[in-house]
């Protein structure tokens, strides 16, 4: 059955325990959990590194609903990243029983960031970990293709792309461009929609990201196209911060309707065969 997560900034507002419990009652059978801030003048800070009562709790909650922890995040490659920093949440992440860790490129020398990202390819396969970069249209990279040559040039055999639908409209990219992503390279995707029309600035495209997206099958981008040029069984992430939603919908409510709508929209998708999609029942 093919796995569909809950993300972190969805739920943004809830703490990582409460996050499990959320994503339980709604009817999923994985998570991610955001371990370091990816913005941190607005991401809340836990004390979840390490062995602490928070962590405890999240593997309690864990252990009683039998969620599994899909990904956790964010790592930014920047100019100044000292992976070595990142060690305590690799072995958080590996206590979670989490599967991959999303990094971001934030680094214009690319000769560095790709050393730096093979660095964490390396610190991470210890723990059980696959390192997966996405391109942000918000960073320096930002495309498939700006992507695709990170990987290569590290050669690792945990590292890893993660296409994130917004950004990857907002970058230019196509569904031909995801051709020249290897499978290999493809350990899970995210999934949100968003209006055709694209912010004007800078500012309005971090604004759209973050806070405003659209459940998927409600917005303009064409995610049949994207969900049929990756593997059929890719696990799926549902990213999808819908903040002038969140004002009068709780995060669990929030949760299920989003995972309804992906189910519809997998289950329209045809098969290799022309038949509408299999294996999209009730999550575990």
């Amino acid at each position: 059955m093919r796995i569909l997560s809950l993300a972190p900034l969805t739920v943004l507002e809830l703490s990582p325990p409460d996050m499990v419990s959320c994503a339980a009652r709604a009817g999923y059978s994985h998570l991610g959990l955001r371990l370091h801030p990816v913005m941190p003048n607005l991401d809340a800070s836990y004390p979840i590194i390490g062995d602490t009562p928070m962590l405890r709790e999240v593997r309690s909650r864990l252990a009683d609903t039998g969620l599994k922890i899909l990904d956790v995040e964010f790592i930014p490659i920047t100019p100044g990243t000292r992976v070595a920093d990142f060690v305590p949440m690799l072995e958080t992440a590996a206590q979670l029983g989490a599967a991959h860790v999303l990094a971001g490129g934030i680094d214009p020398d690319q000769q560095r960031l790709a050393a730096r990202f093979g660095e964490l390819c390396d610190t991470a396969a210890p723990f059980g970990l696959t390192a997966n970069l996405e391109p942000i249209s918000l960073f320096e990279v930002r495309t498939l293709a700006q992507a695709v040559s990170v990987l290569a040039a590290v050669d690792r055999p945990n590292s890893g792309i993660v296409i994130d639908p917004i950004h990857w409209n907002r970058s230019g990219d196509t569904v031909e461009d995801i051709a020249r992503v290897p499978t290999k390279w493809l350990h899970y995707m995210q999934l949100c929609d968003a209006p055709a029309l694209r912010p004007a600035d800078v500012a309005g495209l971090q604004f759209q990201a973050r806070f405003e997206r659209r459940i998927p099958d409600t917005g303009d981008l064409d995610l049949s196209g994207l969900l049929r040029a990756l593997p059929r069984e890719l696990p799926i992430a549902l990213e999808v911060p819908m903040a002038s939603l969140a004002r009068t919908v709780g995060a669990e409510e929030r949760a299920r309707r989003l995972l309804e709508a992906t189910r519809d929209l997998l289950r329209r998708l045809p098969d290799a065969d022309g038949a509408p999609q299999a294996g999209l029942g009730s999550q575990p």
